[in-house]
């Protein structure tokens, strides 16, 4: 086989969370003994420790290690890009969409990145207003950019599970650096993440 995907878990951190999520259940009232509920705490503790692995990633670090020298100077967006991260209030999902661009200044780097630095932030227990200024950071850090953009729009289960308990909410945040502190340059932008061009 060519290609084998790998998941590794520490077995410490495993066994520490199981029980945990064994206690967790005993006390909202359930039996963790039976038997649909047996394998619950580490399948648990496994899907927390994927769904926060970001905080053993670099993002600067990913972005240099596909860093190119280009004299180019026009804005490159990457929209639409899914996130999936954790309310750290809550520890509910808020799911959503980021859109980002920047203009390089000699440097650019490979697009898949731009993607990955959204999984190094969201895979943490975050809230969306941090999760956007820490992409717009690591992209201003690694590339030194004229310029840098990133819109979040997220829905929180959160508010939607509980609380307030409204559907239909939808929460937009916003950071941005040097050229798209213009008017003209911002206008551009959210301009194009709005169009449907294909």
């Amino acid at each position: 086989m060519a290609y084998k995907k790998i998941e590794h878990y520490d077995e410490d951190v495993t066994g520490k969370l199981m029980v945990n999520y064994k206690e967790v259940l005993a006390s909202i009232g359930e039996d963790p003994e039976r038997e649909g509920l047996l394998k619950t705490p580490e399948r648990i503790a496994k899907a927390m420790q994927f769904m926060t692995h970001g905080y053993g990633l670099d993002a600067v670090a990913i972005l240099n290690s596909a860093k190119f020298h280009e004299n180019i100077s026009e804005m490159i967006i990457v929209k639409d890009i899914e996130l999936y991260s954790m309310c750290e209030h809550h520890m509910l999902p808020f799911i959503g969409k980021a859109h980002i661009a920047y203009i390089p200044n000699g440097w650019i780097t490979g697009l898949s990145k731009i993607a990955r630095v959204v999984d190094v932030f969201s895979r943490r227990l975050q809230v969306q207003e941090r999760l956007t200024t820490q992409i717009l950071g690591a992209i201003r850090d690694s590339l030194n950019p004229l310029g840098v953009a990133v819109v979040i729009e997220a829905k929180h289960l959160c508010m939607m599970m509980r609380g307030v308990q409204k559907q239909n909410s939808v929460t937009t945040t916003s950071a941005f650096f040097g050229e798209f502190e213009k008017d003209t340059t911002r206008s551009e932008f959210m301009k194009l993440i709005s169009a449907r061009l294909s």
